[in-house]
């Protein structure tokens, strides 16, 4: 076993390093670009996310509109069966007791 020094044991682990740790302009380069395809990534993730969660509302609220729409249809068939002149007519003579005048009670205005 050999005893060293601390300034030796220093000098003797720089020389067997593999690496030599210095910052030049590639390591800063390729750095630069190792954080931007994280950054982007992460972004690609992120918005896939937001599009997924985007389609599955768009597809709830196409669905609610259909229902809507349907809904509305058998509305305007309702209204349509509910003001249809003869069932006026029949609910004016039976509830107001209203009748068709008689040629005698009308009488024509001239201007």
């Amino acid at each position: 076993m050999i005893l060293l020094q601390p300034g030796r044991l220093l000098a003797s682990l720089h020389n067997e390093w593999p690496f030599k740790l210095r910052l030049s302009l590639w390591s800063a380069i390729i750095t630069a670009l190792f954080v931007g395809c994280m950054v982007s990534a992460l972004a690609v993730v992120a918005t896939s996310h937001m599009t997924r969660t985007q389609f599955a509302q768009l597809q709830q609220l196409e669905q609610e509109k259909n229902q809507l729409q349907t809904e509305w249809g058998q509305l305007l068939l309702e209204e349509g069966a509910w003001s249809t002149p003869a069932r006026i007519e029949q609910i004016a003579t039976q509830r107001l007791g209203m009748r068709i005048p008689d040629v005698h009670d009308v009488e024509v205005i001239r201007p």
